[in-house]
């Protein structure tokens, strides 16, 4: 008992800082999803599950929501596969392969922020070199390329992480079962369907969950390149809850509009680790 009154009393500055930076807010925005709060209005008017069907109902969370779905299935299924591929070649004998991981490395180093000012000027129609190169193309400005090119930037910089993941636990996997199938004669191409791909399932799943997650909350990436433009092209679901709270001014409904967010996430966080705990 001393000694779990003294891990308690330990840990609870921790906790104390959690319940402040966490539970609280979350608390608070879900008693706001019940009113009809605003900046404008602040009052606490009690509407009950109103403002979470008016906000299913509303075209533009209902276009954002479609855009966020096609982002995330884009950018976690290209990150993963291109991480996928990097981590295999790495993981062979190649030259200069410390330059390798630190020249892979440098993206997963820079901050969103950072990485959305660079391609922010590479892709500039009239100063960027990629412009230049595709003919005066304006990527971030052409509702047929913004979301693609958002995707392509967020790729960029979201294999790297992928790649030492996947590396790291190619290095863990047993040596018994690659040996085994070697005298058996197996392939390359056999081997990494039915050894390698099956054996790295648990550390899969887990990029997966993180990824999907990573990729949900995408909003420094948006805010710096496209601001949700042109139109509502690139209006993913947390710059437009942004939006909806601090230039539209009704917190409330950002607040309705985010615990939806937050349920679907849960549960597609829940089917990833059931899925986890079956491999």
């Amino acid at each position: 008992m001393k000694r779990k009154r003294a891990g308690l009393a330990f840990a609870s500055p921790g906790l104390l800082v959690l319940v402040a930076v966490v539970a609280f807010p979350l608390g608070y925005a879900l008693f706001l999803s019940f009113t009809r709060y605003s900046f404008i209005q602040p009052n606490y008017d009690f509407v009950g599950l109103n403002r979470y069907l008016e906000a299913i109902k509303e075209f533009y969370f209902r276009n954002s929501v479609l855009t966020s779905v096609f982002y995330v299935l884009t950018t976690v299924i290209l990150s993963l596969c291109l991480g996928f591929i990097l981590a295999l070649l790495l993981y062979q004998k190649v030259p200069l392969k410390g330059f390798h991981y630190f020249a892979m490395s440098l993206p997963m180093l820079i901050a969103p922020v950072g990485v959305g000012l660079i391609w922010k000027m590479i892709l500039h129609p009239e100063l960027g070199i990629l412009s230049y190169l595709f003919g005066r193309c304006d990527f971030l400005g052409d509702p047929r390329y913004a979301l693609f090119t958002l995707a392509f930037v967020d790729v960029w910089q979201q294999t790297s992480f992928v790649a030492l993941v996947f590396l790291a636990g190619l290095r863990s996997l047993p040596k018994e079962p690659f040996e085994a199938a070697l005298v058996d004669g197996a392939s390359f191409w056999q081997i990494l369907r039915y050894v390698t791909i099956p054996l790295l399932t648990p550390i899969i799943a887990v990029l997966l969950i993180y990824q999907t997650v990573v990729e949900i909350k995408t909003y420094d990436l948006v805010y710096v390149l496209t601001k949700g433009g042109p139109g509502v092209s690139t209006d993913l679901i947390s710059y437009y809850i942004y939006r909806r709270a601090f230039l539209g001014l009704d917190l409330s409904g950002a607040s309705a509009m985010a615990y939806i967010l937050l349920f679907f996430s849960l549960i597609l966080v829940f089917l990833y680790y059931r899925k986890l705990l079956k491999s």
